[in-house]
């Protein structure tokens, strides 16, 4: 927060919010289009109206919006590379011959079930959630086409799979974040999520499984349209297990725990090169589906329909959406409205299930507000701190709380970056009127049921740790800040001190 900034009520911090969803709502429900660009910009221009008010120049307005912004910058990264990985994937043959070899050799039942654990162990190796929905994801959606499973629900799979093997992956950047901003051990903190984590895929895998089972419908229909698929994906491209090499690659470097960014960038030179040496692709046409995506017209509906995709541009939309939403997400810390929203959260936590859940809430409610889990995390985390430390509840169970409201959250929502990465790389046509196909949020079940256990577990007190002596002299050998436990038991006023 500005510190010449006069600290708002509670009913003034949550007015911007308000009237920009009121805005989003119009968009969406009256207009009936769905493209939050404009409405976070309106919740931008408002919340800096009530800075001004609130006695915050604008300079210090602009430069929080600047340095969350630059929080986010590496996603932006990622999605960059997402976009031409995806476009040069296709255009070498590697996406169609995983298609190809998917409807071969995977069975219609035990496809939802597979699919989910095909992307949770890419995920966990990549360590890019994104990364592995813009790749394998996408090359998923056109093997469930193929079986007449309904899009929502091969998305929900790849979503669950994706998103829980971000979270327990240690090269994920949100998994680094959360223990970076509670201050608890990487490992200790991957450790301390499986308890929430394992049962939330397990139940999901069982779900999918049972789904698999039911949705398989005239066989003589579905072989008709593999056979359609598979038939026009040999007409048009060379298909060989060489094509997959740039898969194999990209996952035996991330093995190897290289940096994601430069493994999908080694993805989209592997992919070029194997388009120029298996499908006869100019050099000139590769950088062109790196930027613009590519374009095919085979006749199959299936296939035109699932190919034409990728490039940088493809991204654009994700991108400037990312960047308006982390501006606003900015100026609202900076002008101290999250802040005052949070504390007031905060104040109602009696004991450690409340707080625990609020905790989990709070991580939710700025993934919905400022549409970034970057900053859900971040935020949670600061503000939460001296709460748990008061109440000599070890910061594991902050760490995975932001984990869980944060990362897993963020692709249910249409309008975070991770939502928008879902809808935009599977093709999911939401924000071209396709509405029925964000049934995908309720069916990653993996991503919604991992904070209900955690919440459960808050209340009953199963798997939420004590902090150790060990933490406890840890904290006073940092100087952590603590906040006065009569305050969160008696509701009295606020009193932070400095252990020393």
């Amino acid at each position: 927060m500005i510190e010449s900034c006069r600290k708002p009520s509670l009913p003034l911090a949550l007015l911007p919010i308000v009237l920009t969803f009121l805005v989003l709502g119009t968009q969406l429900f009256i207009f009936d289009t769905f493209t939050p660009h404009v409405p976070l910009v309106i919740g931008i221009a408002l919340t800096a109206v009530l800075g001004r008010y609130l006695n915050c120049a604008w300079q210090d307005m602009e430069e929080g919006m600047l340095h969350v912004v630059s929080i986010g910058l590496p996603a932006v990264g990622i999605l960059i590379l997402v976009g031409m990985i995806t476009g040069v994937w296709i255009s070498s043959g590697t996406v169609p011959t995983l298609i190809y070899y998917g409807l071969d050799v995977l069975s219609p039942e035990v496809f939802l079930a597979a699919a989910a654990i095909l992307c949770a162990v890419v995920s966990v190796s990549l360590g890019t959630s994104w990364g592995t929905v813009g790749t394998v994801g996408l090359a998923l959606m056109g093997i469930g086409a193929g079986f007449g499973i309904p899009v929502y629900w091969t998305a929900g799979a790849v979503v669950s799979g994706a998103f829980f093997g971000d979270k327990v992956s240690p090269l994920s950047d949100t998994t680094n974040l959360a223990p970076a901003v509670t201050g608890v051990n990487l490992f200790d903190h991957i450790r301390n999520m499986m308890p929430t984590t394992l049962p939330a895929m397990l139940i999901a895998l069982i779900i999918y499984a049972v789904a698999g089972f039911s949705m398989v419908g005239d066989e003589a229909a579905s072989f008709a349209r593999i056979t359609a698929i598979n038939t026009g994906l040999a007409d048009n491209f060379t298909l060989s297990l060489w094509t997959i090499l740039p898969v194999v690659l990209v996952i035996g470097l991330a093995v190897m725990r290289m940096p994601a960014m430069p493994v999908l960038f080694m993805g989209v030179v592997l992919g070029g090169l194997t388009a120029l040496l298996f499908q006869d692709a100019p050099v000139k046409d590769i950088f062109a589906y790196a930027f613009s995506g590519y374009e095919i017209t085979t006749g199959v509906e299936e296939i035109d329909g699932l190919l034409n995709r990728g490039g940088i541009q493809s991204m654009t939309w994700v991108i400037t959406l990312l960047l308006i939403a982390l501006s606003f997400g900015g100026i609202l810390e900076s002008t101290g409205c999250m802040q005052a929203i949070i504390e007031a959260v905060v104040k109602r936590a009696r004991s450690f299930g409340s707080l625990q859940s609020s905790a989990i809430g709070s991580a939710i409610a700025t993934n919905v507000v400022a549409g970034d889990p970057y900053l859900s995390i971040t935020l949670t985390g600061r503000m939460f701190g001296p709460v748990y430390r008061g109440m000599k509840y070890s910061m594991l169970n902050l760490s995975r709380a932001t984990e869980e409201g944060g990362t897993l959250v963020s692709p249910l929502i249409p309008w975070n970056a991770g939502g928008a990465v879902v809808i935009t790389s599977l093709g999911l046509g939401v924000y071209s009127g396709n509405m029925e196909h964000l049934l995908y949020i309720p069916l990653a079940f993996a991503c919604w049921l991992s904070p209900l256990i955690g919440i459960l577990y808050a209340w009953t007190g199963w798997f939420s740790p004590k902090a150790s002596k060990e933490e406890e002299a840890r904290w006073e050998a940092q100087g952590e800040e603590i906040m006065d436990v009569d305050y969160v038991q008696n509701q009295t006023r606020s009193r932070v001190y400095r252990v020393n």
